[in-house]
């Protein structure tokens, strides 16, 4: 028997190109290159706030000054709150078959998200899903946020799941790296970015999307 940890952005959630449209629209009223706002996103993918802060930070610290960094950081945030003030971020497609897939044959299923735990439990509940699942860890669990297999670790011991057999299933390279680094079995489902040789290396496979991955399932296991 396995056990399977999802990441939730990029995964679950279609919110990472969500939230990057709104850091978009909020960098063009103060004339900020896209592509740097674009790059400087794709780092903070897989982190959790303090670290994607500090990238933002890195990244801006020599043209903008602390206000104006935390001024366009908060406009964007609350731009995508507005933009989903019911709560409810579009649903990856295959997200239910597998999930339906997994509870039908007895499978644990948890969840493993750099997010604030708080605002994880709220957007799965919101979403209709939160049955599916025993438990959830965010990113304020964590002293470090993945790449470091630290969230991994603590999700397979909180959720009585040993690393070896339980998958993690991931859209980020940080994700991988700390799946790959905690000892469990990495399924990659790449969402902005694609596999490079790293990825193919790190993860046992890597599939196009969650249906790609229930199959997969269904025949390895």
């Amino acid at each position: 028997m396995y056990n399977v940890i999802f990441d939730m952005d990029g995964v679950i959630f279609d919110s990472e190109r969500t939230l990057l449209a709104c850091w978009i629209e909020t960098s063009k009223k103060y004339d900020l290159n896209e592509d740097l706002i674009r790059n400087t996103y794709m780092q903070c993918i897989g982190t959790n706030r303090n670290q994607s802060t500090q990238i933002f930070r890195n990244a801006f610290c020599h043209i903008l000054s602390d206000e104006m960094q935390t001024r366009i950081w908060d406009e964007s945030a609350q731009l995508h709150k507005i933009r989903y003030a019911d709560g409810v971020l579009p649903i990856k497609p295959g997200v239910v078959e597998i999930l339906d897939f997994l509870q039908s044959g007895g499978i644990s299923v948890g969840v493993a998200s750099s997010t604030k735990r708080q605002k994880v439990e709220q957007q799965i509940r919101n979403a209709g899903l939160y049955d599916y699942f025993v438990g959830f860890i965010g990113g304020d669990a964590v002293k470090v946020s993945k790449p470091n297999p630290e969230i991994y670790l603590l999700a397979c011991r909180a959720f009585g799941f040993a690393p070896s057999d339980t998958f993690a299933i991931e859209d980020s390279f940080n994700g991988i790296r700390a799946a790959h680094a905690a000892g469990m079995r990495p399924i990659m489902v790449p969402d902005m970015v694609p596999a490079d040789d790293e990825m193919k290396r790190l993860a046992e496979t890597v599939c196009k999307d969650l249906i790609e991955t229930m199959d997969y399932l269904k025949k390895t296991v």
